[in-house]
């Protein structure tokens, strides 16, 4: 299991990862901050970017924050880094 630090910026025109807060990804996503449809979307995304299952993906800290923790089942840490960096270079 791994875990991914990300900066996610609700409501954006598309869901995409669009380079570096910081040392966290910054993940845009299309889905409002209003009812966990932001961490849900983040979740998918994660999940496609893995090539996981969405059940896979657990938001485990930052449920109100724009800087949230996701625990990634099946992956581990050098997976996380490696994929970021193909990403986002």
């Amino acid at each position: 299991m791994a875990r991914l630090t990300v900066r996610v910026q609700p409501g954006a025109r598309t869901t995409r990862f669009n380079g570096w807060y910081g040392e966290h990804p910054r993940l845009a996503v299309a889905a409002p901050p209003v009812g966990g449809a932001a961490n849900e979307a983040a979740e998918r995304a994660i999940a496609d970017a893995f090539g996981v299952p969405r059940r896979r993906v657990r938001l485990v800290i930052g449920a109100r924050s724009r800087t949230k923790h996701f625990e990634i089942d099946g992956v581990d840490d050098a997976e996380v880094s490696a994929r970021m960096h193909a990403l986002l270079g």
